[in-house]
């Protein structure tokens, strides 16, 4: 995957898996062709965004495995995958003959309230949807039509193209997901590397509006898709830590960097990592440093 670096770098330097005259309003959606970034040769594909920012749908051609938490799904020929960066989950070509298209597009793109009422890329789904080949034929119409669009300079394409992922939401909300395979061997390594994963894509914190959306273990095990016991008993065999350790040790890590590198109150940076309470945070701060945030932070 390729990070920390912004978007409009990456297309000058990959400018050839790009549609021709490719307008600079991007960042809030863009559409790709997965031939163009898989590269044969290693088995590896181009990851050109920051999947901790985008939802994604994803249209695809070839032998696949999607792996979410305990769970895996076997995707034979064609499917559509609907990504939200809320879910963690890994995407194993299971072979070279990779074809498809894929959009990304961030919440404010269509409206992060439209986002969080579809049943599509709600928490605990697995949404991965086996298609004929005469599906797969009509959803690439959609995705060329989607190529063409951002590459022309039409005043209202954006409009256009969020009309179209629309279109790709509710055609997915038609089908039935593709059943999932139990718990597999290596389950257990891949909860604690989704979770993992999960963890960090909250930070780092770059604004003081930013705030926590997961604190608990239990906000976490949903999020997974597994019962919170399990996920706990799963990262204790792994990494020999609770989930409450975990994340508490990460919040710290967090805490520290806040109150030495930003000039925030610390009843700002106590909320954005999700205290309510000062008084709590305070005592949360000195349990695992020896110091209050005030004594840290001079």
């Amino acid at each position: 995957m390729i990070s920390n670096t912004s978007i409009e770098n990456f297309y000058q330097r990959a400018a050839a898996c790009l549609p021709e005259g490719i307008n600079r309003e991007i960042g809030h959606f863009n559409v790709f062709e997965t031939e163009k970034l898989y590269d044969k040769t290693t088995g590896t594909r181009i990851m050109p965004y920051a999947r901790k920012a985008y939802y994604k749908i994803s249209l695809i051609r070839g032998k696949n495995r999607a792996e979410y938490a305990d769970k895996v799904i076997n995707i034979e020929e064609n499917a559509l995958l609907f990504a939200t960066p809320k879910i963690p989950y890994r995407w194993v070509p299971q072979n070279i003959d990779q074809q498809g298209f894929f959009c990304i597009f961030t919440p404010d793109f269509l409206s992060k309230n439209i986002l969080d009422d579809l049943p599509i890329f709600r928490p605990g789904e697995l949404p991965v949807f086996q298609l004929s080949k005469e599906e797969a034929n009509e959803l690439e119409l959609i995705f060329r039509k989607m190529h063409k669009e951002l590459a022309g300079d039409y005043l209202y394409k954006y409009d256009l193209l969020r009309n179209l992922v629309l279109e790709l939401i509710h055609y997915g909300q038609k089908l039935q997901p593709i059943s999932a395979l139990g718990s597999v061997q290596n389950a257990s390594e891949r909860i604690s590397s989704l979770f993992i994963e999960l963890l960090e894509r909250q930070f780092p914190i770059e604004a003081s509006q930013q705030r926590l959306e997961l604190r608990t273990p239990k906000d976490y095990a949903d999020r997974l898709a597994v019962h919170v016991n399990h996920l706990n008993k799963v990262l204790k065999e792994t990494t020999g830590q609770t989930t409450t350790d975990i994340i508490s040790k990460r919040v710290i890590q967090e805490a520290k960097i806040l109150l030495k590198q930003t000039d925030w109150s610390i009843s700002e940076i106590s909320f954005i990592l999700g205290y309510d309470d000062l008084a709590h945070f305070s005592n949360f701060f000195k349990k695992h440093t020896s110091l209050t945030p005030i004594g840290f932070r001079s």
